[in-house]
This record gives structure tokens, C-alpha cells and sequence, in this order.
């Protein structure tokens, strides 16, 4: 258990109650993937304030606070310019909102790079802030001895490799990656050494599919895909994108509703009615007794 009261689901503010939680466990994601095998995928949707794992949570076996939250609440060109302090304030706000759903903060570019120290240091203020179950970092092989650190010190840690977001100064853009045969077989092999440093699970994200399934292959793990494959272990996507938030999503997003289109048209009928003088009418305007 990562919090130890839940919020009113008639509101969405905050109403502390004493009541049970049974939340999943990482060890219980990491046991889907049983000698190379997940019968049943792992569900992952990205979610950075409470109200939002209120409505996730009862379907996602896991929520990832991502650092994406920087384009999606921040309007920032990438996710380069996240803060320690917003990831903490924004992932302690899912793990209030949820209660089934397994939380990861994703550490934010600068605070894991230098060495394991500074990772440790940084991932131990994110659990202590939030109450999550563990943190995500990018990087492949040269990250491995710091996945091994934090989870030899009880952080769970979920890796990530193929497209990394925060190291697009580098990557020079989002294209997909493991068109190469070099660059390829550094996936895969990337894939490997986190998984042997103790990772409970992988994000392959933007690579041609044969390199997602061969990482999937390779790793004891659970391999999530986001623009991988879905013979994946699980998949993700930033929940932003499946609701149709935005007009330009990447091409592996589905798009399972259209949330803009229904924020903009309750906003254009409020306006209507301001300007009409027809709101507030009489139930909403509180009258002399």
C-alpha cells in the first residue's frame, strides 16, 4: 500500500477515509511474465493528477506519472526541462486519486545521470514525496549499474529504451528507432543488461516492430510497449493522446474517444448562456427563504 486513504469518487476533492486498500504489488506485475510468457498483458496508462487516476485506475494494472506531463500539463517543447519538484507534486496527486493500480514516477533528465548516488538520492525523495511503488529511468546498458544500485536498496525500477524522450538533443528528433542492424542489436542488447540489473520491467517505445519482439524475447521481464508491438508483455500510452486531447498525436497512438472536441463544444454552449444572461438561472443561484 502506497497511501493509506482514498479519495470521495461523487468529488473531486479530497475526502480523507479510513478505508482498506488492496493495491497491486510490483512483485505481482513482474510474476505475469512466467518463463518467457504473459498470459494476461499488463495495462499501462500515463496519469498526472488525482482526478485522472480516479477514472484510470479501475483499469490500468499500472500508472506511470511521465515525465511527458511537461508537453501535456506544461505546454514545454520536451521533456528536458521536467523538475524534480513537479514529478513529486503531480505523482503524490495519482497515488492519492488510485487504489488499485500499481503508481511509477518517471525521474525527470539531470536527476539520475551523474551516478548512482545522486539516482538513489533522488529516487528514495520521490517515494518519501508521492507514497509510489517505484521510478522509471531511460537508458540502456550504461544505466544498468544504476538500476542495479536502487534495487539492491529496495527501489523498483523500470527501464526504458529505444526511443528515450529526454535524450532527444541526441536522438536529433522522434523518429523511430532500430532501423539499423547496429542500432538494433543495441536495443536488444540494451534491453538485456536492465533486465539483468534487476529492472521489473522494460518500456520499448518507437522501434520497428521485430526489434520490440525481440526484446520482449530477450527479456525475463515484462517488456511495455508504446509504438512497439503487441505481442508485448503490455502497452502504454499517454492518456492525453488515447482521449483525443490533441489534433497531432504520434502514429502509434489509437485514439479510443474525443475529449477535445467535447471540452470545446460544453465550453462554447457555457459561453452561449453567460452571454445570454440564461446562466446562472434559478437552480444554481441560492434564493431568500
Amino acid at each position: 500500500m502506497s497511501t493509506t486513504f482514498q479519495l470521495d469518487t461523487a468529488t473531486s476533492r479530497a475526502h480523507p477515509t479510513p478505508a482498506p486498500l488492496r493495491r497491486r504489488t510490483v512483485p505481482a506485475l513482474r510474476a505475469r511474465k512466467v518463463d518467457g510468457v504473459t498470459t494476461e498483458p499488463i495495462v499501462c496508462l500515463t496519469a498526472y493528477t488525482a482526478r485522472q487516476a480516479q477514472l484510470l485506475d479501475a483499469h490500468c494494472d499500472l500508472l506511470l506519472v511521465g515525465d511527458s506531463l511537461g508537453q501535456v500539463i506544461y505546454g514545454l517543447p520536451s521533456s528536458v526541462p521536467v523538475t524534480l519538484a513537479m514529478m513529486a507534486a503531480h505523482g503524490a496527486a495519482v497515488v492519492r486519486g488510485s487504489y488499485r493500480a500499481v503508481v511509477i514516477v518517471d525521474m525527470p533528465f539531470g536527476s539520475y545521470e551523474a551516478s548512482p548516488e545522486q539516482a538513489f538520492a533522488n529516487a528514495a525523495h520521490l517515494l518519501k514525496e508521492t507514497g509510489c511503488a517505484g521510478v522509471k529511468l531511460e537508458g540502456g546498458a550504461a544505466m544498468a549499474p544504476t538500476v542495479a544500485f536502487l534495487c539492491e536498496r529496495g527501489i523498483p525500477v523500470v527501464g526504458h529504451v529505444g526511443l528515450t524522450p529526454q535524450a532527444v538533443n541526441a536522438l536529433g528528433g522522434y523518429g523511430a528507432r532500430g532501423r539499423s542492424e547496429a542500432e538494433a542489436a543495441k536495443i536488444v542488447s540494451d534491453a538485456r543488461a536492465l533486465d539483468a540489473a534487476g529492472a521489473f520491467a522494460i518500456v520499448v517505445e518507437g522501434v520497428v516492430e521485430p526489434i520490440a519482439v525481440a526484446v520482449t524475447g530477450a527479456a525475463r521481464c515484462p517488456v511495455i510497449g508504446i509504438g512497439g508491438s503487441a505481442r508485448c508483455d503490455g502497452q502504454i500510452l499517454v492518456a492525453e493522446d488515447m482521449l483525443g486531447m490533441f489534433e497531432r498525436v504520434p502514429r502509434f497512438v489509437k485514439r479510443y474517444g474525443e475529449i477535445a472536441g467535447l471540452i470545446s463544444e460544453a465550453a462554447g454552449r457555457y459561453a452561449a448562456d453567460v452571454r445570454a444572461r440564461s446562466f446562472p438561472g434559478p437552480e444554481q443561484t441560492y434564493q431568500p427563504k
